[in-house]
């Protein structure tokens, strides 16, 4: 498979198998690229991006301009706090006044589900959804399953848990869609009421015992407790939280096995896990950040060679 089946990246429910296989590939070769003294490449000197962004976003963002700067697009970058989204104006006239200074690329951030599929219908740019309220995040997801293939060599057959939040979260959706589409086994660990009702309709199971379910997986995936998308409370405290979901290293050695510790970002220093979990050899932090721009470089790069001049 030489390009991607699709035009745009709105979530990975509609990639195939092939698509991630030929992500990574072309990854893995941006990788090399981002390791040598000139860490630019000229491949996109003639594309224009446009980086929106609806929501806050630290990491992602740069993560997105990092990425496109390595390519040598240009870049601009659009944020809704200071603009004119705050008068009033739509999510499409946004955009057409964006893209009406010739843009051929948006990657977009947006508190509403869908946002990227709707934008892709109505205008003429390829657009990368940077994650859509709590539904998906997929370059996030595809820089797990690429962080969990360079430590352990593939990713089928591996077993993988999604501890915490699962409910207000894209990146659990985006990374169970990933995982079961390349033959990982996963399950979702974490407070019933953070369990959405839907979820064994993905074919993942639910566990609420964590160390039972450490002691299966190969990898836990640690989400962080999204208190910004809660008008409720989901648990009575964040003590009991972490009692319960929390994961430090006594528990890690207490284990049969040696697992992999991944986050997503922002860590919660103490509540999912404890420092000296996150700086231990077992996680995968730090690999997760430098991969994701390795692989959002890709997926930039094989999206743009699809753009009809």
């Amino acid at each position: 498979m030489s390009e991607l089946s699709v035009n745009h990246l709105l979530g990975i429910k509609y990639l195939k198998k092939e698509d991630i296989d030929l992500i990574f590939e072309t990854a893995d070769h941006f990788k090399e690229v981002i390791n040598r003294p000139i860490k630019k490449v000229p491949s996109l000197r003639d594309i224009t991006i446009a980086n929106l962004f609806f929501e806050n976003s630290t990491r992602t963002r740069l993560s997105f301009e990092l990425a496109e700067k390595r390519l040598s697009a240009d870049v601009i970058n659009f944020s809704a706090a200071s603009s004119s989204v705050k008068k009033g104006e739509t999510l499409i006239d946004t955009v057409n006044n964006i893209l009406s200074m010739k843009v051929d690329m948006v990657v977009m951030r947006h508190p509403n589900p869908g946002a990227g599929v709707f934008l892709s219908k109505h205008v003429e740019a390829s657009i990368v959804n940077a994650g859509d309220g709590a539904h998906e995040h997929p370059t996030q997801a595809l820089l797990d399953s690429y962080s969990i293939r360079e430590r352990l060599g593939e990713v089928a057959g591996k077993k993988v848990v999604i501890v915490g939040d699962i409910l207000h979260s894209r990146v659990a959706l985006s990374n169970i869609f990933a995982l079961k589409l390349q033959g990982a086994e996963v399950k979702v660990c974490g407070p019933k009421t953070l369990i959405p009702k839907y979820i064994e309709k993905l074919g993942v199971q639910v566990e609420t015992d964590l160390r039972k379910v450490l002691n299966w997986c190969d990898i836990a995936n640690m989400l962080r407790v999204q208190n910004e998308r809660m008008e409720i409370s989901y648990f009575p405290s964040t003590r009991e939280y972490t009692q319960q979901f929390g994961v430090n290293k006594k528990i890690l050695d207490s284990l049969d096995k040696e697992i992999v510790i991944m986050h997503p970002g922002p860590i919660n220093r103490g509540v999912e896990i404890t420092s000296d979990v996150a700086d231990s050899n077992q996680a995968i932090i730090l690999d997760q950040v430098q991969n994701g721009v390795a692989v959002r470089m890709a997926i930039i790069y094989l999206l743009a060679s699809k753009i009809k001049r």
